[in-house]
C-alpha cells in the first residue's frame, strides 16, 4: 500500500468519524464538532461564543479564518454598481491595487477603469509614493485573444509607470505540444485557465464571479461582495494573487512575455509535473503560513482576550468569519472541493441550501451527494437557454446551452427516480436582454429567516472548476443581522426572476435537444 493510498484511507476514516459524531451531537441538541489535530490550527471557539460560528467551525480544518465585523461588508446588487465602485476605489487608491480576473475587455467602460488606475498611479508618482503598486493577474489564453485584447489595453500603464505596474498572465501547463498547436484560439481556454476574481484596493476588496468587461458592467447578472477596511483579509488575497503571478508570464512594455524572475519552469515547454508540483508547494506554503499566523494572533490569552494588530477589529467586535477556499485542481490544491462536499453532505433535514450556477454542470460527486447522501432541502438555480452566455454563439458554441439543458434534464430525471422531488427543486432564471453568471450558495439553518452562510466567488461547481481551472471563493459565516438580511435580499431578488423547472418544461419546443448533442455532452461537459 502506497503512502498516497494510506493518506486517502486515513482521510476517509477521519471524515466518517466526524460525520458520525456530528449526528450524535445533532441528536443531543449540540452543534460543535469533535476536536481533531487539524482543528487545533483554527481560532479557538472561546473567543466567539456563537452557535453559528461553532456550527461551521469545521471549515477551519481546510482554510484560514478571518474574523471581521459584519458592518464592514456590503452586498452589491447590479453590474453598474460593481463598475462604479471599482472606479471610485481605484481612483482613490493610496497604497496598492491588486486585480485578478479572467480577462479585461476592450470597450469604453473597461477603458474608464484603466484610466482610473492610471490616475492613481500618476498621483502616487506626484506624491513620491515609491511603494505604490499595481498588480494585475489575467489568463494568458483569454487575455491574448484578438489583435486588440487585454494586453494591449494595459500597455499604457506599463509604459508610463514601469516601476509601479506589474501585469501577469497565467498559462495552464496542460495546454502544450500537439494539443496547443491544434486547438483553435477560440477554444484553447477550455483546457484550463485562471478563473480567480479578486478586486482589491488598499485594504478593501470585492470578491465576485464577474470579469472586467462590458457585459459584466451592464447586463450580465453576477454576485459581488465588498469587504471594506479588512486589512488581514486583503493582505491574504494580495499574497494569493502575487503567488499565482509568480508562476505566470510577465507582460513587458513591448507586449512580449517573459517568465517571472523567480520562476524558471516554462508552462508549456518545461516539465509539466515539475511546474505543477512547484506551484502547489508555493500555494500550500502561503496557506500554511497564514494558518500559523492566525494561530498566534487569535489564540486566547490568559485573560481570555484576543491579540490583534487592528484595534478596530477586536475579537469582541467580530460577528462574521471569512474562510478563503482555494481550488487549483491541476496542482492538487482542493480545499474548496473538500468544504463544498461537506456543506452538501452534513446538513440535517431541516436545513435549506440554495445553490446557483451560471452553467449547470455539477460534478458527478456533487450530484451524488445532493441526491443520495444529503438530507437538506435544495433549491438549485440555473440559466434558461436564452440567458446562457453561449446563447446565439456562432458554430458549435451555439449548441452549448442545449448541452446544459441535457445535463439538467438528466439530473431532473434522477431526482424523480429517487423520489426526491419534494426535497430538491430546480429553477430556471430568465431576464429579458440579460445573461446569467450567478454562482454560489446560501445556507439557511432551521427556523431562521436569513442565511447564516454564503459561498461567493469564481467556482461554478462543475468539472472545470474542480479539475481544470484556478478558482477561489469565500465562505462567509455571520451572526450580523444586517449582513444576513442583505444576503436574504440578494437571493430573493435573484430567484424572483426564475420559474420552477417541471417535466412539462423539458417538453417545450425550445427545449428540444439535437440527438448529436446528447451523444457528445458526456465528453464536452468536462470543458465548458
Amino acid at each position: 500500500m502506497t503512502h498516497e493510498t494510506v493518506g486517502q484511507v486515513l482521510l476517509f476514516c477521519t471524515d466518517h468519524v466526524q460525520y458520525a459524531w456530528f449526528w450524535v451531537q445533532r441528536f443531543l441538541g449540540t452543534r460543535t464538532s469533535p476536536t481533531t489535530e487539524v482543528e487545533k490550527d483554527t481560532p479557538a471557539t472561546d473567543a466567539w461564543p456563537s452557535s453559528t460560528y461553532q456550527y461551521f467551525s469545521w471549515i477551519g480544518q481546510y482554510a484560514p479564518c478571518f474574523p471581521v465585523q459584519g458592518k464592514r461588508i456590503m452586498v452589491l446588487t447590479e453590474p453598474m454598481q460593481f463598475h462604479e465602485v471599482l472606479k471610485v476605489k481605484a481612483r482613490k487608491a493610496k497604497h496598492r491595487i491588486t486585480f485578478a480576473s479572467l480577462y479585461l475587455g476592450t470597450g469604453q467602460l473597461e477603458q474608464e477603469l484603466v484610466s482610473c488606475i492610471h490616475e492613481a498611479c500618476a498621483n502616487a508618482v506626484k506624491n513620491n509614493q515609491t511603494d505604490f503598486e499595481v498588480n494585475i493577474l489575467l489568463d494568458e489564453t483569454r487575455g491574448s485573444r484578438g489583435s486588440v485584447n487585454s494586453r494591449t489595453m494595459l500597455q499604457g500603464l506599463l509604459k508610463d509607470f514601469p516601476s509601479h505596474v506589474s501585469v501577469s498572465l497565467y498559462h495552464t501547463p496542460d495546454l502544450r505540444g500537439f494539443l496547443k498547436s491544434i486547438v483553435p484560439e477560440r477554444f484553447n481556454e477550455t483546457i484550463g485557465l485562471t478563473h480567480l476574481k479578486v478586486y482589491l484596493v488598499d485594504d478593501s476588496l470585492i470578491i465576485s464571479g464577474a470579469n472586467l468587461s462590458n457585459d459584466y458592467f451592464t447586463n450580465r447578472q453576477d454576485r459581488y461582495m465588498l469587504f471594506n477596511d479588512c486589512k488581514h483579509l486583503a493582505d491574504f488575497f494580495h499574497d494569493l494573487t502575487k503567488t499565482v503571478a509568480s508562476f505566470s508570464f510577465q507582460l513587458q512594455k513591448d507586449n512580449s512575455l517573459q517568465l517571472h524572475k523567480s520562476w524558471d519552469i516554462h508552462p508549456f515547454r518545461g516539465d509539466m509535473h515539475q511546474f505543477k508540483w512547484t506551484a502547489k508547494d508555493k500555494i500550500n506554503a502561503l496557506l500554511d503560513r497564514q494558518i500559523q499566523m492566525q494561530e498566534r494572533k487569535w489564540r486566547p490569552s490568559k485573560s481570555n482576550t484576543q491579540v490583534t494588530e487592528d484595534p478596530s477589529n477586536t475579537a469582541a467586535d467580530c460577528d462574521t468569519w471569512v474562510y478563503p477556499l482555494v481550488q487549483m485542481g491541476p496542482m492538487g490544491v482542493i480545499n474548496d472541493e473538500h468544504v463544498t462536499l461537506q456543506l452538501l453532505r452534513r446538513p440535517a433535514k431541516d436545513d435549506e441550501i440554495l445553490l446557483a450556477s451560471g452553467y449547470f454542470n455539477l460534478t458527478d460527486h456533487y450530484m451524488e451527494v445532493i441526491l443520495q447522501e444529503s438530507l437538506a432541502k435544495y433549491k438549485l438555480l440555473m440559466a434558461s437557454p436564452e440567458v446562457n452566455g453561449f446563447y446565439g454563439a456562432r458554430g458549435i458554441a451555439g449548441y452549448i446551452p442545449a448541452a446544459y439543458i441535457h445535463i439538467a434534464r438528466q439530473f431532473f430525471d434522477q431526482v424523480q427516480h429517487y423520489k426526491q422531488g419534494q426535497r430538491i427543486q430546480l429553477f430556471e432564471y430568465y431576464r429579458n436582454k440579460w445573461t446569467f453568471h450567478v454562482k454560489g450558495l446560501w445556507y439557511y439553518l432551521p427556523r431562521q429567516s436569513t442565511p447564516s452562510l454564503t459561498l461567493i466567488g469564481s467556482p461554478n461547481f462543475g468539472y472545470r472548476s474542480v479539475y481544470r481551472d484556478l478558482e477561489c471563493q469565500v465562505a462567509v459565516v455571520t451572526d450580523n443581522e444586517g449582513l444576513r438580511e442583505q444576503l436574504r435580499e440578494e437571493h430573493a431578488r435573484i430567484f424572483r426572476s426564475s420559474v420552477p423547472v417541471t417535466s412539462e418544461r423539458f417538453q417545450r419546443a425550445d427545449r428540444r435537444i439535437p440527438y448529436w448533442v446528447t451523444c457528445v455532452t458526456g465528453f464536452i461537459k468536462h470543458f465548458f
